[in-house]
């Protein structure tokens, strides 16, 4: 009787001790998902060129994208091409999700502190997101510091996303073999006819529509403030507040890939 149960308790112990391994390397598998790290891109202008009229990023840009990334288990950083306090425009904390967002104090906190893109590791993030506002149609297109984190995100198998004027920062990014990111892809973002509805042909810098074709890419767009999102080789993009929702679900989609 006692051989038996000697027996009995040395096949529990082995056995427990054989799943320890196995049961770590999941928890740290776990523990790793839960620390990829998404960038969320936001604009440092805050004015529409000479109109002296207020701009920025868009709230729900922003909120929109952040609520479905940060439900999924990432973290989100904020990095502008100053750093510092993001200004903000449509401020709507009528929408529920909006109201989330502003109201999160870790989150607020980082909108209010934004990273410089001297301050990124981009090689700590699974994807790069530009949200839009048209703040970001001045400060985004040029910004070589930006561009070269979202290659190397990319071109590390990493996720670039945009939505509405973000993808003003996808416009001049050049991979390693010299052609633009946009060039022969899909893409989407805020249309001329947006652009003329909102009477800001003539104020914003380019049209952005324009300015993705030069470079190569195969514009798509639905009508007026209607939903469309765009996923092309890695490369997702949203042509209006109305689609940023739908861009940051896409996303998510492509890093479960």
């Amino acid at each position: 009787m006692k051989n038996s149960l000697g027996k009995i308790i040395v096949i529990v112990l082995i056995s427990f001790v054989s799943a320890m391994p196995f049961g770590a390397a999941a928890q740290t598998k776990k523990a790793k998902n839960m620390e990829k790290k998404i960038l969320f891109v936001v604009t440092s202008h805050d004015k529409k060129g000479s109109t002296g009229e207020p701009t920025g990023f868009y709230l729900g840009e922003a909120a929109h994208p952040w609520e479905v990334l940060h439900d999924a288990g990432y973290v989100i950083d904020f990095v502008s091409p100053k750093g510092g306090k993001a200004p903000v425009d449509g401020f709507d904390l009528t929408d529920p999700v909006n109201k989330k967002f502003w109201e999160n104090a870790e989150y607020h906190k980082k909108i209010e502190n934004t990273l410089k893109p001297s301050e990124v590791k981009a090689g700590d993030y699974a994807a790069i997101y530009y949200a839009g506002g048209h703040g970001a149609m001045w400060d985004f297109a040029d910004n070589t510091a930006l561009q070269q984190i979202a290659a190397t995100i990319y071109e590390k198998g990493g996720i670039v996303g945009a939505v509405c004027h973000g993808p003003a920062g996808l416009v001049n990014i050049k991979l390693s073999n010299g052609k633009y990111l946009v060039d022969g892809k899909k893409i989407n973002a805020f249309t001329n006819e947006e652009e003329e509805a909102v009477g800001l042909t003539k104020v914003v810098p380019f049209l952005l529509e324009d300015g993705l074709i030069k470079h190569g890419a195969k514009f798509e767009k639905s009508g007026l403030w209607q939903v469309h999102v765009t996923v092309d080789n890695r490369v997702v993009t949203g042509q209006n507040p109305q689609s940023a929702k739908g861009v940051g679900e896409a996303i998510l989609a492509q890093l479960k890939k």
